[in-house]
């Protein structure tokens, strides 16, 4: 299966480049997958298509403000350095701009000295290593100096760090949001339970590995990078549940459905945490998920193979090419997708 059979035509206009200002009045695309039936709805129609019994699982991430600007020691150059995952003893692997003379030794100051990093080493595909020493709790350090890591697609700097996160937000660790749970409220939530509706919380730290391009031509030889997950017992339990007595389990968003896919053993989800490098393509099986929450995605990405291997290429597409003739707003801050 071809990179290129994942391509379709996106006006640059219909890229969302602000969330709204209600965060569940976006729109609702709802996609029957045996079917291949289309409606068009709001997101807050979401509660009549779900039953008493189902399972909505949700990633509780949270966004980390991951994007420093710095000043080189000595030159006082201007430094991009962007976390990407945490080692032990203050130790991140980062993304710096420019990389070229980030050699190990170099000194970077944030906000003067509140916060000052030391290159190490450089790693895979030419990462580095920095060791970060501060005053006091590092997150807080972060929350003050830091910037939302937003995608290269969305143009201008966000005024409110929260619209980046979820309501649910409670785990931090992401360089990137888990973009469909961007639609719920609490209140939403609420009415969601109120129905008889289980909600399971999961938790998969969103790399920016996930979004990175698929460069190959065979989409097999892509290869993911590996992100962590965990899932509690008692969230578990809920979901195993759910398959026993028959109801669906509803993933809001790629991240939580390769979350429970990634934990699945003989049809139920065991609970415990890992690294998962689980990549979702046409011709997968899935084992956990019944329906999928998403939104719009890139084309040749990742995501809209993983969603095309729950719902059809061709279907999928069909879809996406309605979606751009009705001109639903597409990306991190876009309209959505429920797929059942």
């Amino acid at each position: 299966m071809k990179r290129e059979d994942f391509n379709f035509e996106l006006p640059e206009r219909l890229i969302a480049q602000d969330p709204l200002e209600d965060r569940s009045s976006s729109r609702l695309l709802v996609l029957a997958k045996e079917t291949g039936a289309i409606s068009h709805e709001k997101f807050t129609d979401l509660p009549g298509h779900l039953c008493p019994g189902d399972c909505l699982v949700i990633n509780d991430t949270k966004v980390l403000p991951a994007r420093l600007i710095g000043e080189r020691e000595g030159t006082g150059a201007r430094v991009e350095v962007l976390l990407l995952k945490r080692h032990q003893d203050d130790v991140w692997e980062t993304l710096v701009k420019p990389g070229k003379k980030a050699r190990p030794g170099t000194k970077i100051h944030f906000g003067g000295d509140k916060l000052v990093g030391e290159v190490l080493d450089v790693v895979e595909e030419g990462n580095r290593l920095i060791k970060f020493i501060y005053q006091g709790i590092f997150e807080e350090v972060l929350d003050e100096l830091g910037q939302m890591p937003l995608p290269p697609y969305i143009t201008h700097t966000l005024q409110d760090k929260n619209r980046y996160q979820t309501v649910y937000a409670a785990h931090s660790g992401s360089a990137a949001a888990p973009t469909a749970g961007l639609h719920f409220t609490k209140e939403l939530l609420q009415e969601i339970e109120e129905k008889g509706i289980q909600i399971a919380r999961v938790t998969l730290h969103v790399g920016l590995g996930t979004f990175r391009p698929v460069k190959v031509e065979e989409i097999t030889e892509h290869h993911m990078h590996s992100e962590f997950y965990q899932i509690e017992e008692q969230e578990a339990r809920k979901i195993n549940e759910t398959k026993a007595s028959g109801g669906r389990v509803i993933c809001v968003g790629t991240t939580a459905c390769r979350t429970v896919e990634s934990a699945a053993q003989d049809g139920k989800v065991v609970p415990g945490s890992g690294q998962t490098e689980i990549f979702i393509y046409p011709g997968y099986q899935f084992k956990i998920l019944d329906a999928l929450i998403t939104n719009f995605h890139l084309p040749e990405s990742t995501l809209i193979m993983l969603v095309s291997a729950l719902a059809g290429r061709e279907q999928v597409l069909k879809a996406y090419e309605e979606a751009v003739a009705k001109e639903y707003r597409f990306f991190s801050f876009g309209d959505a997708m429920l797929i059942v």
